[in-house]
């Protein structure tokens, strides 16, 4: 199993399936995994946060002269990017200056890279925060993930540190009126002795009933792409990613696909 991490905060410009050319934020550390989620396909590896790294995270004017000087670098040349995204090793939202991050953000793209979006790659774990919605709100995308309909799949698929109540996750999304975009990942295999599959006609119809419950503006349906730190997770097809999406089509949702 490969592990893929971001060496440095601002990384790329990189190609996205979803959002073209991406130029990467990664405010976590650069050597591992900090999140509040310890998904079974995550291309970053398990998460492992049993020491403090607050100390170690980038502030917000180091920040800010790192993301200028690159979108400087960039102005006018092929790499100008589509996207100014918040990825890198784990959740975003986690840094503790998150919503002034985002101001900064929001300000160098509009005079360094005003045709680029500013994108939020999110779990959701930090909803609970009005700061932390207020900011991810203020993106052109606001990407949640929400890999299954039931809390049972959700749990095994994506294993919250804390503990997870899918309902109030529901409520939470359902208070950006529709501003963001539903990620959900397909996969089918087994971890620690269980199967694990919400690609089943029943977990798909459970999955769109909950979208039914968002609303939200667009729905991205995709694939493992990378090496995963469970073992034998399968990679589900295109076809059969399809067969999913037209599910969620059906139900009156803009369905992309990426496999």
């Amino acid at each position: 199993m490969g592990v893929f991490l971001f060496d440095e905060m601002i990384f790329g410009p990189v190609y996205s399936r979803r959002l073209g050319v991406s130029l990467g934020i990664n405010l976590l550390p650069t050597h591992r995994k900090v999140c509040s989620f310890n998904c079974i396909y995550c291309e970053c590896g398990w998460t492992d946060n049993q020491h403090s790294e607050e100390n170690r995270l980038p502030d917000t004017t180091t920040f800010s002269t790192a993301l200028k000087e690159k979108l400087k670098a960039l102005q006018g040349t092929d790499n100008e990017p589509d996207s100014l995204t918040f990825a890198g090793n784990g959740e975003p939202t986690l840094h503790p200056s998150f919503p002034e991050i985002m101001q900064e953000t929001l300000a160098l793209r509009d005079a360094f890279a005003p045709n680029a979006k500013v994108s939020v790659l999110s779990n959701g774990s930090m909803l609970h925060k009005r700061a932390v919605v207020d900011a991810l709100l203020q993106a052109d995308y606001c990407l949640m993930k929400l890999d299954g309909g039931t809390e049972e799949v959700i749990s095994a698929i994506n294993m919250p540190a804390k503990a997870f109540s899918l309902e109030t996750y529901i409520k939470q999304l359902q208070s950006f009126n529709g501003q963001l975009i539903i990620q959900s990942l397909f996969l089918r295999g087994s971890h620690r002795g269980k199967e694990i599959d919400n690609t089943k006609p029943e977990e798909v119809a459970a999955w769109v009933s909950r979208l039914q419950q968002i609303s939200p503006g667009k729905v991205m349906v995709y694939a493992i792409e990378r090496d995963t730190p469970a073992e034998g997770l399968e990679k589900i097809s295109l076809e059969e990613l399809e067969k999913i999406a037209g599910e969620a089509r059906k139900a009156g949702f803009i369905t992309e696909v990426f496999a």
